[in-house]
Parts: structure tokens; sequence; C-alpha cells
């Protein structure tokens, strides 16, 4: 038996554990995980600081080096999102329909866990935390592959929360992390049927593409943000300014924030300068269409492969469209599925906009920065999930459940 399979083994078993377990104490166990990663902050940020030299030394990229690095702020928000998951009700238990039949059969569908989850991604630590209390919560126990980028980080996290789980009488197993980061283990995970209820890959388009791909046992997608912003010919110029600049520089490695804007024909000689001005600060690297360059000479010559590049950078597509139709069109055949906005003061338009593109969000006049558990008041999310079965959109707790019918009878045939 592999180190992998033993793993496995031993969440089931822990499964088994937390499906029975009742909601105060799951609750209690997320109010401990909270604790200790407060207590524990100085072991936690000092594993972080030995993966950010590492990282350094490798040449990671600014951008790349922010998903990695984690404050006492962001710490405490995983400290924070722990309490405000264990506030959440139980999504356990629950009562979707039911009733009696004919024959006098009582029938209820409930929600259940799904077992032992799997999750596979890259160099974001904070996504340990987040994630293992999501599936806690929900009954589930977890084994956690990160990135090795992040290593040191993650062992520290899941140590803390194993140790918090065990002070609130819940199995240490619940939450494991696969310390081997070879692309090896990773092939291993994906075929690790019998003890994977499901897998869930969280990253770049890369390693979610593999993980659809070769992945033997079931996959909730998830992460790959090619996002746009539609600017329409009645736009307010300086809302759509404003919503580009968040959605492109608040945190660029993400991937909520956008990486092409389409600007109707119509404005965009009035719209792109201010646009281009409100970036330039940040120093974001437009690359444009042909029509679009002839308004922002500094730009670069955009080529084809930009239209469907996640840059996870602070790089942004230009595109002039002729109308709404071909702003429709080239997001249908280059968005990801994750998240579309539309810049209008024309109802009629954003409606179109927003009955048309099919996206697990879709946005009139905001920032697609917004696509996010915490912000849709759903508390943590595991991931966006960009596929259409089981869950689409940010995935809370509820989407971590699934269902099984309870029949109670008195000795009913067939």
């Amino acid at each position: 038996m592999t180190i992998l399979e033993q793993m496995g083994e031993r969440a089931r078993a822990a499964a088994r554990v937390l499906a029975c377990a009742g909601s105060r104490q799951k609750d209690e166990a997320l109010r401990q995980i909270a604790r200790a990663f407060r207590e524990e902050k100085a072991v936690i940020l000092a594993a972080n600081r030995e993966d950010i030299e590492r990282a350094k030394a490798d040449g990671m990229t600014p951008s790349l080096l922010d998903r990695l690095t984690l404050t006492p702020q962001r710490l405490e928000g995983m400290a924070a999102g722990a309490e405000e998951v264990a506030a959440q009700p139980d999504p356990v238990g629950r009562v979707l329909e039911g009733g009696k039949r004919p024959n006098g059969l009582l029938i209820e569908k409930i929600t259940v866990p799904l077992g032992v989850i799997g999750m596979i991604y890259e160099s974001r630590p904070n996504v340990t935390g987040d994630a293992a209390v999501l599936c806690l919560k929900a009954g589930n126990a977890v084994i956690l592959r990160g990135g090795k980028e992040a290593f040191s980080s993650n062992r520290a996290i899941v140590r803390v929360m194993q140790e918090a789980l065990s002070r609130a009488g819940l199995p240490w197993d619940s939450v494991q992390l696969v310390e081997d980061t070879s692309r090896r283990s990773a092939v291993e995970m994906m075929e690790l049927t019998g003890y994977l209820d499901v897998l869930i890959p969280r990253g770049g388009a890369g390693l979610i593409r593999s993980v659809v791909e070769n992945a033997r046992v079931p996959v909730i997608e998830t992460g790959v943000g090619n996002c746009h912003v539609y600017v329409d010919k009645d736009a307010d110029i300086d809302l759509a300014a404003a919503v580009i600049e968040n959605a492109k520089t608040s945190r660029p490695s993400v991937c909520n924030a956008i990486e092409t804007i389409l600007v109707h024909q119509e404005i965009a000689e009035r719209a792109l300068p201010v646009i281009a001005e409100k970036l330039e600060p940040h120093h974001v690297e437009l690359r444009a269409c042909e029509r679009a360059q002839k308004i922002l000479p500094q730009a670069v010559p955009a080529r084809n492969e930009d239209w469907e590049t996640e840059y996870l950078d602070l790089i942004l597509a230009v595109r002039v469209v002729d109308d709404i139709e071909e702003a429709l069109s080239h997001i249908a055949r280059y968005g990801s599925g994750h998240s579309e906005a539309i810049i209008t003061r024309d109802y009629a338009a954003a409606e179109d906009f927003l009955n048309r593109v099919d996206a697990a969000a879709v946005y009139v006049n905001a920032s697609t920065r917004f696509t996010d558990g915490g912000e849709f008041g759903l508390g943590a999310e595991i991931g966006i999930s960009t596929q259409k079965l089981h869950a689409r959109g940010p995935m809370g707790l509820q989407q971590l459940t699934t269902t099984k019918f309870l029949v109670r009878g008195s000795g009913q045939i067939r």
C-alpha cells in the first residue's frame, strides 16, 4: 500500500467520524482552529518566510510572490474566516423535500457530506486553511496537496489545525497534507479511486486541465479566470475606468481579476485614454488590437494568443468591437466561464448581457473582483467552480454536501 493509499484509509476512517459529529463539536473545532492560527502566528509566518526566500531565489514573479505571501492581516483573515464558517448553519442533515407515498412509505431527501475530498492547488497557502475549514464544517475529511513553493507554510498550517482538531475531540487525520510535491504524487491523487470521493483542483490553467483530463476520480473544475469587462457605447466613462482599475490592479494574481477589456467603437476614442490614464500609475502593460492601438500608441500590439491568456499579472488585452454582438461573440469564444462584466447606462443592453453571457457570475456596472464566497455572503470558499454539474460559482458549505434518501416504512413490499 502506498503512502497516499494509507492516507486515504485514514481519511475514510476520519470521514465516518465527521459524518456523525454534531454541529456543536464541529463549530468548536473551527473556533479552536481560529484560536490556533492567532496563537501560532509566529510559527506560521516564519515558515512562510522560508517559502518566500526560496521563491525569490528561484526568480518567482512579483504577482506570484503576492499569492505566496502570508501577512499578519491575511493570517487574521484565515482565523476570522474559520469563525465565520463556524457561525453559519450546519449544511448537513437539512431536509430538502419529502412526504408520504400512497403506500405509506415516508421518504425524505436530506443533505450529507461528500466524504473524502482531495485538493490539488498551487502557491496560495491561505487556501490550506480555507479549504480545510469548509470541508470540516460540511463533515468531510480532506487530503491537501499544495505546491512545492508553499510547502513549509502548508505544513505549519496543517499541523496547527491537526492539533486544534485533536483538542476538540475530532480525528487528527480529518486534515492531511501530502508532503511529496512531485508530479508523481499529483498523478497518484488523480488515480486514488476507492479513497477520494471528489478531487478539486485550484490553480492555473495547466494544473486544472491536467486534472480534468487525467483524473480517474470525480472532479469539480475550478479557477481559470479569463475574465472580461465590456464597455458599452452608453457607459459612464469614469465609472468604467474605476471598475477596470479595480478589476485589473487590486490583486492581479487572482482568478477574478480581468484579463481583457472590450470597448464599443462609438465610445473608444473617448474612453480608452481615460482608462489608460487610470491604469498608468499601476504600470499595466496594454496589449491592443489594431483599432485600439491607433488610440493608444503606447500599447503593445496584441497577438491572437492574448485573447485566450490568463495573465495573472499587470497585463491587459484591449480590443475595440463594433457592438455588443461582437463583444458577446468574443466572450463566448475566449471566456472561461468565470466572471464577465458590462459597463452601461442602457437597461436593455445590461439585461441582454446578463441573459446571454454563459458564466458563473455576470455583472453590470461592478468589478469582477466580487466573485468570492465571502463577498457573496457564503463565508470562506473552496474555489470558484466554472463547470455546470453539481456546483457553479463560489463553492461554500452547501456545495460540499450531496444528498441521500431516507425511506421509513412499516413492512411495505413491492
